[in-house]
């Protein structure tokens, strides 16, 4: 039964889970995009829009919530200089998820998650 679980497993113990959706956010705002599976895709999407949304609002205490997701100090810094901005105006829904088909090895849906170009 499922009752109250709101995200994925995705095989995972909790804390694998969370450092896997925190790595994941890293790259997405160190690069613009990343590729992944279709169902860490649809998972990090939440996770990396609060944290814009957190960027937006600026201010100290929204630089220590992002900070204790993230622990890289330069993306941190990269989120509120250059990505909160940059969204100001957005009312929401900063990423875009397109489908990329099958991976070779295993057959898993593959998917490109990017943040979108304002």
């Amino acid at each position: 039964m499922r009752h109250r679980a709101k995200s994925r497993q995705l095989s995972r113990t909790a804390s694998h889970r969370k450092a896997l959706l925190a790595n994941l956010a890293t790259s997405l705002f160190q690069h613009d995009r990343i590729v992944t599976t279709e169902a860490k895709a649809k998972e990090l999407r939440p996770y990396a829009e609060r944290l814009i949304t957190l960027a937006r609002r600026g201010g100290l205490h929204a630089r220590r919530l992002v900070e204790s997701r993230l622990k890289d100090r330069d993306v941190t810094q990269r989120l509120f200089k250059d990505v909160g901005p940059r969204f100001a105006k957005r009312p929401g829904g900063y990423t875009r998820i397109i489908k990329l088909g099958h991976r070779a090895g295993d057959g898993a849906e593959i998917a490109r998650i990017e943040l979108l170009s304002e």
